[in-house]
Formats: structure tokens, C-alpha cells, sequence
């Protein structure tokens, strides 16, 4: 009939119109994943006080450590043989609470062997909260996250894609943080995987750095968590037991707590770049993901031109994301022929995450040196002023350099044309990698 037919051609155009109008939004939705969120610096900032010059304390006090305090205690641990003990041990030892958030737990021994520690205190009544990135937690095996469930454990994913959230499926939290008792905390570089296990000796065990705290500063540390948690679940920690009375260690250092999110200030960018501009004989910055911004890179090479020594550090063939190496190996011209001084990391993939300012100011945490930490991810470092401290890493830092190897700019501008495109053609990601 002549109505059939006008419903068929009615149908018929309404079709391609109802994919387009889908294509549209899908094509808006990938947009506002890749598009570079806001930056807050355009240039580099001003060198005005020197990092040894007790204004920076209250000049970093002021503007990112809110939280700052004395009396902590801060050792630091080398590769899975040393970390991996030293944090089971603390959860094996937990009475009240423990809280745990991380980008990275996959499957595997030491996978099963925190979810055994866990579980094993849920059902002594203690009570732990795991929060899992969800993107970084893909790779866990659903028999570890039900073992932990079943015993107690709260287990929850970061925010897990769903149709309200597609325009922030790209903003993840990188934060790593263990507290236990509201007491002892932990934070660095590593994830839950069986590629950190080991000392470090060979392209299966990977390099790291994480570090066992106590003090007043743990609270810091504790409050990142909570301020995940709080997104992801709607509770807000409260109580003695994750925020106890915190006291001062003997011969404790001063240190604070830094956390950026994504969508807010970018503190992390901001907290580097003024400590950077601090610096007037040495900065070393260990990183497995080195893809700098403009501002950044030209940070690095406004300390290079008032005559302070540059040490980038970052893993060389060994490299758990190879098109992450050709972006940032894109942007080194400038940088080596400043007299920035760029090493690989030779026996295995280097994943520590250091910056060391002069011998007065480190930041350690989860934060790498590229646009992602600065913009999209969730983040937490802690800052610590102590020469001593400083002096300690820059010796670990050392003894890295003399397994790493220098690149000069003679060997960057001789670069086959093959590697020169390619490097080209990943740098144009470089504010998602």
C-alpha cells in the first residue's frame, strides 16, 4: 500500500541519519579522550631561589605541601627481592586497616601471594580495601580478585568503563600507595607482577625503586588513597584506624605529599617545573617514560644554560612499550645539544621514578617525566627535603649510570631514516603515551 511504502522510505532515510548522528558521537567521545588537557605553564619557570636556600622549602610549603612535615622516616628499597618482603611483611603484620591502590596487578606468584597476604588479614577482621586501576588491573586473573572477595577484602576498580564515563576512559589513577594501620606506608615505582621480582639481573627482572615510610607524612599518603576511594565508592575513610596520631621519627626527614588529579591543577607539572628551576649545580631524573612537554624540555634547558648538569636517565632496548622510546627519542635534539646528558639503562627495563635536585630535594612516587602524569593521570609523589636523603639517591642514581649508556647527539643525528620517521610519527601522541 501507498502508507507501506512511505513508512519503508521513512525507515530507509532515517537510517544512514541514526549512523551518522552515532558516528558523531563516537567521534566526539575519541576526541575528548585524545585531546591534551589544559596547561597551566606556557614557559618555563624563572630560576629565583636555590634549592639549598631554606625559601624553597617555603616557597614548595606554600604552593604544593600543604601536609608538609618533620620526623619521617624514609628507606628505601631496590628491585622485587628487597620490596616485595617488605611490604607482604607490613600487611602480615596489619591489626585495623589496610589500604591499597595500584595501576598494575596482573596475575602470576607474587599476584597470588599479596592476594593471599590480604585475604588472610580480611578473615583475622582486619579490614582492607584494594583499589584496582581499571584499565591497569585488566591482565588479573578473576580467580585472584574472587579469593580476596570471598575472605573479606573490598576490591574495587577505578573508574571501569561504562556510557555516562567514555569522556574520562582515558584519565586513570597511576597513584601506588600501601598503608597499613594508618602507620606504615609505601610508595614508588612498582606493580604486582612477576616481571618485578628478582634483583635486577637480566631483561626478566625489572629495575625499581620503592620506598617503606613512617611519620606524620604517611597520613599524606593516606589521604591520596582516600581521595580515590571516595570517587570510586562514595565512603569516606574516617576513624583511628586510618588516620591515627602519627609521630615523629628519631632523626626523621621533612618531607610532603604531592597529588594531582585529572581535571584539576596540574600540581605535578607545576611541583617539577618549580623544583627544576630551583636547581644550580645538578639535576638527575630517572624515568621509564621520558616525553617531556615543551615547557619541560625547556626547563631542562634553562638549567642547562645557567651551568647546571642535566642526567636523564630512561631504559633503553629493554623497554616494555617501544613506541613510547621512539616519541621521546624524537624530542632529544634540542635537549642533547643544550648539554643535557640522556642515558640508557642497559641489563633490563628501568621503571624507578626519581627526580634529584641538587643534594637538597628528591620526589618520589609514582609520577613519570611525560604529559601523562603531568595532565591525564591520577598521581602521587612525595617530596622530600633532606641532603642526606638526596645524597643517597644520587648514589643509587649513580650506580645506575654506570650500567646505562650515554647517547650523543653525533649518534642522534645519525639515526637510519627509518628509525627518524617512525620516532617522528609516535611523537605526534605524545600528549597521550
Amino acid at each position: 500500500s501507498t502508507e507501506d511504502d512511505l513508512r519503508r522510505l521513512a525507515r530507509s532515510r532515517s537510517l544512514p541519519v541514526f549512523v551518522g548522528i552515532l558516528l558523531g558521537v563516537l567521534g566526539a567521545l575519541v576526541a575528548q579522550n585524545l585531546m591534551p588537557d589544559r596547561r597551566e605553564l606556557t614557559s618555563p619557570v624563572e630560576h629565583v631561589v636555590a634549592a639549598s636556600d631554606p625559601l624553597f622549602f617555603h616557597t614548595m610549603d606554600g604552593l604544593f605541601g600543604s601536609n608538609v612535615s618533620d620526623g619521617n622516616r624514609i628507606e628505601t628499597l631496590l628491585n622485587g627481592d628487597e620490596i616485595y618482603p617488605a611490604m607482604l611483611a607490613a600487611v602480615e603484620a596489619a591489626e585495623r586497616t589496610i589500604t591499597f591502590e595500584t595501576y598494575i596487578y596482573w596475575r602470576g606468584a607474587i599476584a597470588e601471594d599479596f592476594a593471599d597476604a590480604l585475604a588472610g588479614r580480611a578473615e583475622a577482621g582486619v579490614e582492607v580495601k584494594v583499589l584496582l586501576d581499571w584499565q591497569g588491573s585488566v591482565p588479573m586473573d578473576r580467580a585472584i580478585r574472587d579469593r580476596m572477595e570471598a575472605a573479606g577484602v573490598q576490591v574495587v576498580r577505578f573508574r571501569p568503563v561504562h556510557w555516562y564515563n567514555l569522556d574520562r576512559i582515558n584519565n586513570r589513577t597511576h597513584r601506588k600507595l600501601l598503608v597499613v594501620d594508618g602507620r606504615v606506608g609505601f610508595t614508588g615505582g612498582v606493580g604486582i607482577g612477576d616481571e618485578w621480582l628478582g634483583d635486577a639481573r637480566h631483561p626478566g627482572e625489572w629495575r625499581e625503586t620503592h620506598y617503606r615510610v613512617t611519620g606524620p607524612v604517611v597520613a599524606g599518603l593516606q589521604e591520596a588513597f582516600a581521595d580515590n576511594w571516595v570517587e570510586a565508592t562514595g565512603e569516606v575513610l574516617k576513624g583511628a584506624g586510618f588516620f591515627p596520631g602519627l609521630d615523629r621519627q628519631p632523626d626523621g626527614v621533612r618531607a610532603h605529599m604531592t597529588k594531582s588529579s585529572a581535571g584539576g591543577r596540574n600540581t605535578m607539572h607545576l611541583m617539577m617545573m618549580t623544583a627544576i628551576a630551583s636547581a644550580e649545580r645538578h639535576v638527575r631524573i630517572g624515568t621509564p617514560y621520558f616525553v617531556p612537554d615543551d615547557v619541560a624540555k625547556h626547563q631542562l634547558i634553562a638549567a642547562r644554560q645557567r651551568g647546571v648538569e642535566v642526567d636523564v636517565l630512561v631504559p633503553g632496548a629493554h623497554m616494555s612499550k617501544a613506541f613510547i622510546r621512539n616519541a621521546s627519542r624524537h624530542f632529544w635534539g634540542d635537549m642533547l645539544e643544550a648539554g643535557v646528558r640522556i642515558h640508557e639503562y642497559q641489563p633490563t627495563f628501568y621503571h624507578p621514578k626519581v627526580v634529584i635536585v641538587d643534594d637538597a630535594w628528591v620526589t618520589i612516587g609514582s609520577a613519570n617525566f611525560d604529559e601523562r602524569a603531568f595532565r591525564l593521570n591520577d598521581e602521587a609523589n612525595l617530596g622530600v627535603f633532606d641532603a642526606g636523603f638526596a645524597r643517597e639517591q644520587a648514589a643509587i642514581f649513580d650506580a645506575d649510570l654506570d650500567r646505562a649508556r650515554q647517547i650523543t647527539l653525533a649518534e642522534w643525528e645519525s639515526r637510519p631514516l627509518r628509525q627518524r620517521i617512525t620516532d617522528w610519527a609516535w611523537s605526534w601522541l605524545r600528549a597521550q603515551l
